[in-house]
C-alpha cells in the first residue's frame, strides 16, 4: 500500500443463512461454521488479504449481540486481533453497518475500506487480491468500486451488474446498471451479452467518499449512525452502538441507498471462484463429488443414487435410488429437499417461526462465551446436558429457583464454587448443587472440561437463572465486584490490552483475585484434594442435600 491511505477490511457478519437450514440458524449461522475447509467462513474472510499483493490493516468486524463471543473466539483462534468488534443491537441492513465502520475511520481521511460479507467463498484468493490492488487507484480518485463476478451460468439467485466504458487500464469500468434477480430467460440473455457480472456485495472506497455520498442520498442514515456511535459504549472488548438511537436509523442496503444513485460507481469484473453459498446446491457444488455426483459428509452412504448431497452430524444416514436431493441430518432436525427447490428452504424456516418452533433459530448445541452446551435428553421435571468449558473460562456466579443440578466430570478438571466453598472435581467425580445454591463452574486448566449435567425440578427452562457476577458482563453492574473462585495452583493468562475507543479482541480468560486478608473464618480448602464416588452422600449431609463430597 502506498502512503496515501491505509486499507481496512470491513467484515459484515450479521446474516442468518436461513437457506442452509437446519445446519445454519440465527444463533449459529453459516459464517461461523467450517463448511468447505477446516476454517469457518468468517476465518477464511479474515485471512483473505494475507497475501503479498496488499498490506491490509487489522479488520473491523460488525456483528450482532448473539454472535459476539463466538466471533471474538474464532478470530483469536487464527491469531487475528481486530481493529474493533462493533455490536449492532438490531439489524439495519448494510448501509448503516458500513456507515458505522466509516465513522470509526473519520480521523483518517485517506483511509480505504474493503467491505466484505463474512459468509462467502472465494477459491482464488490470489486473483481477488490482484483485483483489489487494481482497483485501489480508482478508489483513491473518489470512485466507489464494486467487484462483479464473472458468471458461469444464467443464475436467477443473484443480482447483476452491467459494466460500461473503461476507466483505466487496470480493468476498472464505469458501473452503468444494477439489475435485481432476473427470471431464467433474462439471465440467459445477460450471459450471452457478455457485459454483465454477478453482484458479489464486495466494495472498495474511501471512508470519506462513502460518508459524503451517504449524506447526499441518505442523510438520516449518516446522522443516526453517528449518534449511535457517539452514545455507544465499550463492553469488555466490544463496542456497543446505542440501541435506542440505532433503532431509529433507516434500514437500507448500500445498493439501493448509495451505489444505484451515485455517479461515481465503478466495477471490476473478476473470475475469482466466488460463491455466496446461498443454497444446498451452491454448497454441494463447492465440495468433492463421487463419480455419481454424490457428496457424503459424516456417517452416510448412497446406493444407486446420483447428484445427491448427504450430510449427517449424528446417526447413520443412507439413501437408495434417489437423485438430485439434499439430505441434511442434525441432532434435532432433518431436511430432505429436491435441490431444484432449495431456494425455498427460507420459506420453510419462516413457517417454523410462525409456529414458534425453536428449531427455526436455535441449534441443539448452544454456544456461550465460556464454551457450549447441548441438551441430550429432556422431559417433565428433568433435563440432561453435555457441557464443554474452554480453558481459562468460567460460568457466571448464579443460582436457580426451581431446579437442582448434579454434575459429573467426564474429562478435564472442574473448579466448583458452591455456597461459598471452592473445591476441585477430577474425572469420574461428581457433585450436587441444591435448589437456590449459589454456585459457579470454572476451568482454569489448559485442557477442555467436559461434563454431564442432570437437572431436576419443577421447572428446567433456561430462564430460571439469577446471575450474581459474570466475567462476560451479563450480570447487573452492582454485582460485578464479586470475586470469581481462585483456582488451586493454576494461574490463567491475563487479557490483552485494549484500544481506547473501540477495543480489540483479547483472550477470554479468568483473572484470579486474591482473597481479602480480613476473611479468616476458615482455612482455604483449595489445595485439599476433594474426591468422592459418584452419588455418595456423607451421612451428616444427607438431610441437608448439600454437595456430595468427602475427603480421603
Amino acid at each position: 500500500m502506498a502512503a496515501s491511505g491505509k486499507l481496512y477490511p470491513v467484515i459484515l457478519s450479521g446474516g442468518s443463512g436461513s437457506r442452509l437450514w437446519p445446519l445454519s440458524r440465527e444463533d449459529f449461522p453459516k459464517q461461523l461454521q467450517p463448511l468447505v475447509t477446516a476454517k469457518t467462513l468468517l476465518q477464511e474472510t479474515a485471512l483473505r488479504l494475507s497475501g503479498t499483493e496488499l498490506q491490509a490493516e487489522a479488520p473491523i468486524i460488525v456483528c450482532n449481540e448473539a454472535h459476539r463471543f463466538i466471533v471474538a473466539e474464532q478470530l483469536r483462534a487464527i491469531d487475528t486481533e481486530p481493529r474493533g468488534i462493533v455490536i449492532e443491537p438490531m439489524g439495519r441492513n448494510t448501509a448503516p453497518a458500513i456507515a458505522v465502520a466509516a465513522l470509526l475511520l473519520k480521523d483518517e481521511p485517506d483511509a480505504l475500506m474493503l467491505v466484505m460479507p463474512s459468509d462467502h467463498i472465494i477459491r482464488k484468493a490470489d486473483v481477488f487480491r490482484k483485483a483489489v490492488a487494481a482497483a485501489l487507484p480508482a478508489a483513491r480518485d473518489g470512485y466507489l468500486v464494486t467487484f462483479g463476478v464473472t458468471p458461469t451460468h444464467p443464475s436467477t439467485a443473484y443480482g447483476y451488474l452491467k459494466r460500461g466504458a473503461a476507466l483505466d487500464r487496470n480493468g476498472v469500468h464505469v458501473l452503468s446498471r444494477f439489475v435485481e434477480k432476473p427470471d431464467a430467460a433474462t439471465a440467459a440473455g445477460y450471459l450471452s451479452e457478455g457485459v454483465y457480472s454477478w453482484n458479489a456485495g464486495i466494495f472498495l472506497f474511501s471512508a470519506k467518499r462513502y460518508l459524503e455520498e451517504l449524506q447526499k442520498f441518505e442523510p438520516a442514515i449518516r446522522t443516526g449512525s453517528a449518534a449511535a456511535l457517539e452514545k455507544g459504549k465499550t463492553d469488555l472488548y466490544f463496542f456497543r452502538l446505542d440501541a435506542d438511537v440505532f433503532a431509529t436509523v433507516p434500514s437500507q442496503s448500500i445498493d439501493y441507498g448509495v451505489m444505484e444513485r451515485t455517479d461515481k460507481a465503478a466495477v471490476v469484473p473478476v473470475d475469482m471462484g466466488w460463491s455466496d453459498v446461498g443454497s444446498w446446491s451452491a454448497l454441494h457444488a463447492e465440495l468433492e463429488h463421487t463419480p455419481d455426483g454424490n457428496t457424503l459428509t459424516g456417517d452416510a452412504m448412497a446406493i444407486d443414487s446420483t447428484d445427491t448431497y448427504v450430510r449427517t452430524d449424528k446417526q447413520l444416514t443412507a439413501v437408495l435410488g434417489v437423485k438430485n436431493l439434499a439430505v441434511i441430518v442434525t441432532p434435532d432436525a432433518v431436511l430432505v429437499a429436491d435441490k431444484s427447490r432449495d431456494q425455498d428452504v427460507k420459506t420453510l424456516v419462516d413457517m417454523l417461526k410462525k409456529q414458534k418452533r425453536s428449531e427455526a433459530t436455535v441449534q441443539a448445541r448452544v454456544y456461550r462465551p465460556w464454551g457450549w452446551f447441548q441438551t441430550m435428553d429432556e422431559g417433565p421435571r428433568f433435563k440432561v446436558k453435555r457441557l464443554c468449558v474452554r480453558p481459562g473460562a468460567q460460568l457466571s456466579l448464579q443460582k436457580h429457583a426451581h431446579r437442582s443440578e448434579h454434575w459429573v466430570v467426564v474429562s478435564g478438571k472442574a473448579l466448583v464454587t458452591c455456597d461459598g466453598e471452592d473445591f476441585t472435581l477430577h474425572e469420574n467425580e461428581s457433585t450436587f448443587i441444591p435448589v437456590g445454591g449459589v454456585h459457579r463452574l470454572a476451568n482454569p486448566w489448559p485442557e477442555d472440561l467436559h461434563m454431564i449435567e442432570v437437572q431436576s425440578g419443577s421447572y428446567v427452562g433456561e430462564d430460571d437463572i439469577v446471575r450474581l457476577a459474570d466475567t462476560y458482563g451479563r450480570a447487573p453492574e452492582k454485582t460485578e465486584k464479586q470475586k470469581p473462585a481462585k483456582a488451586p495452583k493454576a494461574k490463567p493468562k491475563l487479557s490483552r490490552s485494549t484500544r481506547a475507543r473501540v477495543p480489540v479482541n483479547p483472550r477470554s480468560t479468568v483473572k484470579p483475585k486474591a482473597k481479602k486478608k480480613a476473611v479468616k473464618a476458615k482455612k482455604p480448602r483449595l489445595n485439599v484434594k476433594v474426591r468422592r464416588k459418584a452419588g455418595a452422600v456423607p451421612s451428616n449431609r444427607r438431610g441437608a442435600r448439600r454437595r456430595t463430597t468427602r475427603r480421603r
